[in-house]
């Protein structure tokens, strides 16, 4: 003697609403993620020029490095070709007014890039941040939306098993 389960059926508004739920919880997702990366990409976008800044700061420094060295090594040519201790002395007063100078305009200069970077990075990430926060709104509000259908869907359909599972009196 086999004993058979009862055959319950899943009523059809119940697998309806079952689906739509998916497909809405899916489209909720698939919002979330594409802001996510929309996010991810500008936060990279703001790294590598991050990386661009300090490469061309780097180059920058190398060239003021090079002219200082060469600026010294013509003062080194200066002093040995000096005819008198007087000469050497002019050599070294006008080496030190022009290094000074140079020193001084490359200073400015790294301050300004300093600067550019640091506001070109700062506009960057507040848009990233401005970004971020306006795509997880949109889709909080989608997923929102999302439940709030679900829900008037779930009890829809649960009224429409409850009217087939009630017999007509």
């Amino acid at each position: 003697m086999s004993i058979n389960p009862p055959n319950y059926e899943i009523p059809t508004e119940m697998r309806d609403f079952a689906e739509k739920s998916v497909e809405q919880a899916r489209k909720a997702f698939d919002s979330f993620i594409g802001a996510a990366r929309r996010t991810s990409d500008t936060v990279q976008g703001s790294a590598e020029t991050a990386r661009n800044n300090a490469r061309d700061a780097s180059a920058r420094g190398f060239e003021f490095a090079e002219q200082n060295v060469n600026a010294a090594f013509d003062l080194a040519q200066k002093l040995v070709r000096s005819k008198d201790v007087q000469e050497a002395l002019q050599h070294q007063a006008e080496f030190v007014r022009s290094q000074f100078a140079a020193i001084q305009s490359q200073a400015k200069e790294f301050g300004g890039l300093a600067q550019s970077a640091f506001q070109e990075g700062a506009e960057r990430a507040k848009s990233a941040f401005q970004e971020g926060a306006e795509n997880a709104r949109k889709a909080a509000e989608a997923g929102a939306d999302a439940a709030r259908q679900a829900g008037q869907d779930a009890q829809a359909a649960a009224q429409a098993a409850a009217r087939k599972a009630t017999p007509n009196t």
